[in-house]
């Protein structure tokens, strides 16, 4: 394995906010019953497959449900003036936040920016944006469309802007292909195994089987194993992801 790619984080200015490798937990999750969500791999690996940018104060947001500017209010909990980092913009109950630092990416990559995955906020909703950040000269903001009257709150520690690096100018590249499952023998077979293996394992907790219910799920997907044994899964399956923390330049 060569040496690790760099996304390159210029500060703006010493109080930037905190940067972090995306983490797995969530407070819904943790609140459903025996904690059920973490054991859908897609659902924590998405958590964790980007960084997180941390708000760093407490604050609200109030919404008139006016277009203009001011029809927005935003006050820190410890009356601080954060306008250079929560502000006001663009009218229309949108609220625009500055990262605090200029990024850049390997030539060819570019950044997703927008709320941190499976994170909900009631009454406020993440905009995504896709930057070209192998050439941006200048940082780009993160905005959130209020989507009706009211305060909401966030605060100090929650992410405000998750950012993914994508392989930008590839992703062209892909064509969709509509397919038959009968075009694929093998894979109609391994297809149908986990089926039959599902429906069995589905009704065996139906019927209280002791055995199932003890397990409560399969594990397939997670242990990156096939059904039924009859191929071998990727030796590269992935259940763990481990982002580098920012370090600073040496």
């Amino acid at each position: 394995m060569g040496d690790p790619m760099e996304l390159e984080c210029f500060k703006i200015h010493d109080t930037a906010p905190e940067l972090v490798p995306g983490r797995p937990d969530r407070l819904w999750m943790d609140h459903f019953v025996a904690r059920f969500p973490y054991r859908c791999l897609p659902l924590v690996m998405a958590n964790t497959t980007g960084w997180e940018i941390l708000c760093p104060d407490d604050f609200s947001i109030t919404w008139s449900g006016g277009l203009a500017i001011g029809d927005v209010l935003i006050q820190s909990d410890s009356g601080a003036d954060i306008s250079h980092f929560a502000a006001s913009h663009f009218t229309s109950g949108v609220v625009t936040f500055h990262t605090g630092y200029l990024f850049r990416t390997p030539p060819g990559w570019a950044l997703w920016a927008t709320g941190a995955p499976n994170h909900f906020k009631d009454g406020i909703a993440p905009l995504a944006g896709l930057v070209e950040s192998d050439w941006l000269p200048f940082p780009f903001t993160m905005n959130w469309q209020m989507t009706r009257p009211g305060t909401i709150r966030f605060a100090k520690g929650e992410p405000f802007c998750f950012i993914l690096p994508v392989e930008n100018r590839r992703i062209d590249e892909f064509q969709p292909v509509i397919k038959r499952l009968d075009d694929d023998a093998e894979l109609k077979a391994q297809y149908l195994a986990w089926s039959q293996s599902r429906g069995a394992f589905n009704r065996r907790i139906n019927e209280g089987d002791a055995e199932a219910v003890k397990a409560g799920w399969q594990k397939h997907y997670f242990r990156g194993e096939m059904p039924g044994g009859a191929a071998e899964a990727p030796a590269d399956h992935m259940n763990r992801r481990r982002l580098k923390a920012p370090v600073p330049k040496p």
